[in-house]
């Protein structure tokens, strides 16, 4: 067995990648029209990397407001003909169906949603829960981890295709705004910054790291 295991590098939790397309941004009254989950894993050398993507077109729940500027923006028609949506509660269900064999299978407790601006579609995929009156959510209800801030450290960027820039992602912004592509894109940025703190030696924590630290400027002259 490997020693490096997903669920010791975050306390437990599994980081899932979503985002959400919207019809607007008031998650009580706008349409969710897009999901996509990335599933994160493990290699034996500790990496992390996308193992599998979902995706979702979703139906307008009933009564949903449907902002213009905001499909303008998306390029989502949420009536196009073939178009091949399902219900937000049935998305939902699939996707939590997903991530609990996946924390069945690698030993964590529970989910953590991984976005960018996360407050965002944490706040967009709870509204959804509610209306769907769904009781067993395997993702943490208010913690997550949010790739704006940790590329702002990072990499001094918070916009997500700057940030991919600056980690020598490729990203195409005539494909940006689906949330399948956004989604892995987000993943792609948040496992480049894992792995990168543990080139670094930022992780596995070391214990009396800073004596050793010290000790090595010592031994070597400076």
């Amino acid at each position: 067995m490997s020693n490096h295991e997903i669920k010791d590098r975050f306390r437990g939790f599994l980081p899932v990648v979503i985002d959400v397309e919207t019809a607007g941004f008031n998650q009580k009254t706008d349409a969710l029209l897009e999901m996509a989950a990335s599933i994160l894993r493990m290699d034996e050398n500790g990496d992390m990397y996308i193992h599998e993507t979902l995706e979702f077109l979703i139906k307008p729940f009933e009564g949903a407001n449907l902002e213009k500027a905001a499909l303008d923006f998306t390029g989502i028609d949420p009536f196009a003909p073939g178009r091949q949506d399902i219900p937000e509660s049935e998305a939902i269900n699939q996707m939590f169906a997903k991530v609990r064999k996946e924390l069945k299978s690698v030993g964590c407790k529970r989910a953590i949603l991984v976005g960018h601006n996360a407050a965002f579609d944490h706040g967009f995929l709870n509204a959804a829960i509610e209306r769907a009156d769904i009781k067993r959510n395997p993702f943490h209800p208010f913690s997550s981890f949010d790739t704006a801030s940790l590329a702002g450290l990072v990499f001094g960027q918070t916009v997500l295709a700057k940030a991919c820039e600056a980690a020598s992602i490729p990203f195409s912004n005539s494909e940006a705004h689906s949330a399948k592509y956004d989604t892995e894109k987000t993943a792609e940025l948040f496992c480049e910054m894992v792995n990168r703190l543990k080139r670094l030696g930022g992780w596995p924590l070391v214990e009396n790291a800073e004596e050793e630290s010290m000790e090595a400027i010592f031994h070597s002259g400076k």
